[in-house]
């Protein structure tokens, strides 16, 4: 039997499945999916990243929704129960500590980049904004990333959104927006998709995306994919312990697990189909990085006949990917405060006040500090900027870290009566599912967290590919 719950629950199954795939669906589906297929040469790195889903996301999805329900407290808090309740420790907390940290860390940065998508929805609506070439709209983008200002409201203004909707909680809040925004993105996705596919070249994206080119293949494409579709879901966020805390009895967690994993899916690929098209139509470079959805589909947007349209959709598109997102983000951290005293209010106020601020100093990482920390500052990460170094530390440590201790977790120290008592699968399906989180995800996430700690994180490319990396 599980602990006693200390918060509400989910309403419907519906609520939970569109806050539960709001909160996997964000930004790194629809920006960073893209951008990486094109980098690494298309449909291998889809192949690899598929089949990466299937058997590690899937499997510590699980994990994740057992231990929130098996402990029906925060993600610390369930952690430390469910240890407990198994004869072990209240120590393994440790998997919803370091879920927490990377979330408090990623929502500090998160929360500016979703400030660009806000910047970019009344420059799409406005007409002839990107029209002028590459130059023209490249310096577009350039000029928001140089103006401190400019960042900083757009952070706050998205930030506040987000806070507002954390503050009415489970019900009024999170639930309120999920199942409308959730609903209100797939249309609008499924929209630009056919625009695209219209518009745009659809046979020469189907050949990039599901054509795989394995002589391109090496070690770099694989870690690409293998990084892509890890943090891509969220695994080790501790949204998935937060989100599975606020579910009843009746939800049948592989089920879900599926469904949330395929969603996220799923919508990465229709990301794919629907920038694709416009960069092959229009001899556009698919490997233009993290520039894509800021520079390059601008480009594209201005070659259609419906641009602002087009344009004004997805961005809008792209934003609703961000808040659900965030929202998830933010209430990992509230769920916590609340159990230990902190009225929602409060926690919202206070935890968001002080993202804010770690936000600005990300903006200004994009500007006015954008050269890198002074030499011996920590070693091996004296070649980043602050948000080089936070980025680094929660996607590229704290997180492969936490998939690495979930994975031991429900392999070794949860029971094989209380996961087949919470899973309600065959006896064939559980033996599966216990050997992969008991000795492939280990062994797979342990050589994802090696190699991550010895090469360039995320953050540093991107700040090196849009020629902001100081050193």
């Amino acid at each position: 039997m599980s602990g006693a719950s200390v918060h509400q629950h989910w309403s419907s199954r519906f609520a939970f499945i569109m806050a539960t795939v709001g909160a996997a669906v964000g930004l790194g589906n629809f920006w960073r999916f893209p951008y990486q297929a094109g980098e690494n040469g298309g449909g291998a790195f889809v192949i690899i990243y598929i089949g990466v889903i299937l058997i590690v996301g899937i499997p510590l999805v699980m994990g994740e929704l057992l231990i929130g329900r098996r402990g029906q407290r925060s993600a610390v808090g369930s952690a430390a129960e469910v240890g407990r309740q198994e004869g072990g420790s209240g120590m393994w907390g440790i998997i919803g500590w370091l879920g927490m940290l990377s979330s408090f860390i990623v929502v500090s940065y998160y929360s500016v980049i979703a400030g660009w998508v806000m910047a970019y929805i009344p420059k799409a609506i406005i007409p002839g904004t990107f029209d002028g070439g590459v130059e023209a709209v490249g310096g577009h983008f350039g000029a928001l990333l140089a103006d401190p200002k400019q960042l900083i409201i757009w952070h706050t203004a998205f930030l506040a959104i987000t806070v507002l909707i954390v503050i009415r909680g489970l019900h009024n809040g999170i639930e309120r927006a999920a199942t409308i925004l959730m609903p209100a993105f797939f249309f609008m996705l499924l929209f630009v998709v056919y625009l695209a596919s219209t518009a745009g070249d659809l046979a020469a994206t189907l050949e990039f995306l599901f054509n795989p080119r394995w002589s391109e293949v090496n070690v770099s494409v694989v870690m690409a994919a293998v990084s892509q579709a890890f943090f891509s879901i969220g695994i080790a966020t501790a949204i998935l312990i937060t989100y599975g805390a606020y579910l009843n009895r009746d939800a049948h967690l592989p089920r879900s697990s599926f469904l949330i994993s395929f969603a996220d899916t799923g919508v990465a690929i229709l990301a794919g189909l629907a920038i694709f098209p416009l960069v092959f139509a229009h001899g556009l470079d698919t490997d233009s990085g993290p520039g894509l959805l800021f520079v390059t589909l601008p480009l594209a947007f201005a070659e259609l006949p419906m641009a602002q349209l087009f344009g004004t959709t997805f961005f809008v598109l792209a934003f609703f990917a961000a808040l659900t997102s965030s929202i998830a983000l933010l209430e990992i951290i509230i769920s916590w405060a609340e159990e230990k005293g902190f009225t929602r209010r409060k926690a919202t106020l206070f935890f968001g006040g002080l993202i804010w601020v770690i936000g600005i100093a990300q903006a200004l990482s994009f500007n006015e500090w954008s050269e890198t920390l002074p030499d011996g500052f920590l070693p091996g990460v004296s070649d980043r900027n602050f948000f080089g170094l936070t980025d680094f530390v929660a996607t590229q440590v704290f997180m492969p870290l936490g998939g690495f201790l979930i994975a031991i977790f429900v392999g070794w120290v949860v029971s094989r009566e209380t996961a087949l008592e919470e899973f309600g699968i065959s006896e064939g399906a559980f033996k599966l599912w216990r050997f992969l989180v008991r000795f492939l995800i280990p062994i797979t996430v342990g050589a994802l967290l090696i190699l991550s700690t010895s090469q360039n994180g995320f953050g540093v490319d991107l700040l090196a590919q849009i020629g902001l990396n100081g050193g």
